[in-house]
């Protein structure tokens, strides 16, 4: 029989499956993907990953993965050039919170993006070695262009 095991969050009460520093890890040692999409799964109050990029995958895929009226996590892997002509990689941690819009049933969404904003830092302390993080509402918020801007 295999138990997994979660640890919870004393503030939120919200707990991070294993799967999520176990994938994280690959992605950062390995380097087997290229983004992680995490989500908070409401019935078991845990943070779990919910899709895997492949190496191949781009920027564009990674934006399309975020759903565009729920909140989400996620770490990219960002390969980019300096000024001084040098390859590096940084990795960068998304909040994705999305705009609320009025209309029903609102309180599902706004209970959603305040259990995503109240468990994002002890989410992100479980994921050692993010070098950026960018918080968004909006496509825009995490556009190519604001990534590489905040990676050099």
């Amino acid at each position: 029989m295999f138990i997994e095991y979660v640890k919870a969050n004393a503030a939120s009460g919200m707990a991070v499956h294993d799967a999520c520093k176990l994938k994280f890890l690959e992605l950062k040692a390995k380097r087997n993907y290229r983004f992680i999409v995490f989500r908070i799964e409401s019935r078991t109050q845990q943070v779990v990953v919910e899709k895997l990029g492949q190496p191949n995958e781009t920027y564009e895929d990674f934006q399309k993965s975020f759903p565009a009226n729920e909140c989400r996590y996620a770490v990219y892997d960002f390969d980019f050039t300096t000024n001084e002509n040098c390859r590096k990689s940084k990795i960068f941690f998304v909040s994705w919170q999305t705009i609320c819009e009025c209309r029903s049933p609102e309180s599902s969404r706004v209970r959603s993006k305040m259990i995503y904003a109240s468990s994002k830092e002890h989410f992100k302390r479980e994921l050692e070695g993010i070098q950026v993080e960018v918080q968004a509402t909006e496509a825009s918020e995490m556009s190519l262009d604001v990534v590489k801007s905040r990676a050099l």
